[in-house]
């Protein structure tokens, strides 16, 4: 969480529209001192430009995602209202249109330059653009004067600035930019950054931030190998997996955001230059659009094959304490008939579904496509391995699918089925999701679907790989969701706007990208 709190409130208004309106139209930067980023510390880790003037269809569309999720006719015009209405607060009243428009500048930035040893981001370097540098200051001394808290003056390189107020904030105007930081250290850094070298001098950045999407309301770059090291590399296994089942390193990757607000929908387009990782392929609409189509969510990746023997050969490493030691796995497995690398080798393109709306009723399956049956034949294979080996838990399954289900105290409620039939396996969490699954196309699908019909349409020319049901997750995330958690239920009523949201994704390049896409009501 951002802890800063600006106490020269018509500022803080201007960073908050810097946040709330952001968008570069640019498509990049360059490092100059035109260059918001020309402020941000070297290795910074996540940066955003904005633009504090969007004009045109581009504030046509943010006005129009505005009211139908907030019911908010003009945006800009909103949150200036109520920023004036707070500054009183802790300055002196300031009329916007007269002490503000006419020196607000067209560009702002906010730079976060690293984690908290809590793991949050650093409180922000904000740079707003003026046209006008004496009027600004103007403004800054009035509400510096004004403030409730007492600010005292400062010196650097230079650069006059006010430090102080409730949060020990500091301000000033540096070329033709106001700056504030969380306090006089992190000013005097960031004057260090403008006159020397700066995270926009830094190739790694620019290489990034020229991928970003043209007329974007918001573009922001994460250094994800720079948040991981600083971390203490302690990403969530689950998140590591799924980045590199998308061939990325999140240990050297890079990313880039673009948000694109439209008449009825939000987009952002995401690029990464994958660590040095090979760029994924392969179209998994075909296998994703096939599941049932009460599916409350999907997922589908190409290349599961090689993901799942990345994971077979660290397991056999590992082996499984104390019944299989260490290099073991796969040669025992071999001895009973059946071969994990071949398995492995013959799987191609895998889906993840969730269906139910309440706890009772939740299910869902990993299906994966295979060249041939053998898949399936090993699945029969070794679930009459562990029956002869008198595993607890373990069950036949034959009818619809062959295979076997485990049941065990640490699995919860349901069992754990694995069948295969076909050319295809599936793993779910109770028999009917993965028959479901299984039999995927012999149905309702999500292609019959209208609401996925619409997702399709709106990613155009980019394949869907992964799609949520708006509402039913709404409805689901509320059977689930305790009252507790009120950050979840002060969002629900917005989150009920959303029809569905859509993800695509493809390369360009040696890049990685991808399109998601948040439907709205018509």
């Amino acid at each position: 969480m951002v802890k800063i709190r600006l106490t020269i409130a018509i500022l803080a208004a201007i960073a908050a529209l810097a946040l709330a309106l952001a968008g570069c139209g640019g498509g990049g930067s360059s490092s100059s001192s035109t260059d918001p980023a020309s402020f941000a510390a070297p290795g910074s880790v996540v940066f955003v430009e904005g633009d504090l003037r969007p004009t045109g269809e581009l504030k046509a569309n943010v006005n129009a995602v505005a009211k139908k999720v907030a019911g908010i006719g003009d945006l800009g015009n909103f949150i200036v209202s109520e920023l004036e209405s707070a500054s009183g607060d802790e300055g002196q009243p300031t009329d916007f249109s007269t002490e503000v428009d006419p020196w607000l500048g067209k560009t702002g930035g906010v730079a976060f330059t690293h984690l908290d040893k809590d793991g949050e981001l650093s409180e922000p370097v904000i740079a707003i653009q003026t046209t006008e540098p004496k009027a600004t200051q103007s403004l800054i001394d009035k509400q510096a004067a004004g403030s409730k808290a007492p600010y005292k003056s400062g010196s650097y390189e230079g650069i006059d600035f006010k430090v102080g107020g409730a949060e020990g904030n500091a301000i000033g105007i540096v070329g033709e930019w106001a700056l504030l930081a969380g306090g006089e250290k992190e000013f005097k850094s960031a004057v260090d950054a403008y006159n020397g070298d700066s995270l926009a001098d830094e190739a790694r950045f620019q290489d990034a931030i020229s991928a970003a999407s043209n007329g974007s309301l918001a573009d922001v770059y994460v250094d994800v190998g720079g948040l991981i090291e600083q971390s203490g590399d302690s990403i969530d296994a689950q998140a590591r997996e799924i980045l590199q089942s998308s061939g990325i390193d999140p240990s050297e990757a890079t990313a880039v955001a673009s948000v694109i607000p439209g008449a009825d929908q939000v987009q952002v387009d995401l690029s990464s230059d994958l660590g040095g990782e090979k760029a994924p392929s392969g179209d998994v609409s075909e296998l994703l659009g096939s599941l049932p189509a009460d599916s409350v969510a999907g997922f589908a990746a190409s290349g599961f094959g090689e993901q799942l023997e990345e994971a077979v050969d660290s397991l056999d490493e590992s082996g499984l304490p104390p019944e299989i030691p260490p290099n073991e796995l796969k040669s025992t497995l071999s001895q009973a008939g059946v071969d994990l690398d071949k398995i492995a080798a013959s799987l191609e393109e895998a889906v993840v579904f969730l269906e139910g709306s309440d706890r009772d009723s939740l299910g869902g399956a990993l299906v994966a496509t295979a060249k041939s049956s053998e898949a399936a034949d090993a699945v029969a294979a070794l679930g009459t391995l562990l029956r002869g080996a008198n595993v607890p838990g373990i069950t036949a399954v034959s009818g619809q699918a062959s295979g076997f289900s485990i049941r065990s105290p640490e699995l919860g409620g349901g069992p754990i089925v694995v069948v295969g039939k076909g050319d295809k396996v599936a793993i779910g969490y109770g028999l009917a999701p993965a028959v479901r699954g299984i039999n995927g196309g012999s149905g309702a699908t999500l292609s019959d679907s209208p609401s996925y019909k619409a997702a399709v349409a709106a990613l155009g020319k980019t394949p869907i790989s992964a799609y949520v049901d708006g509402p039913a997750a709404v409805r689901l995330a509320e059977a689930l969701v305790p009252r507790s958690k009120t950050d979840f239920w002060n969002a629900v009523p917005y989150l009920k706007k959303i029809a569905y949201v859509a993800l695509g994704t493809g390369t360009s390049g040696e890049l990685a990208t991808a399109k998601l896409i948040a439907g709205l009501p018509k």
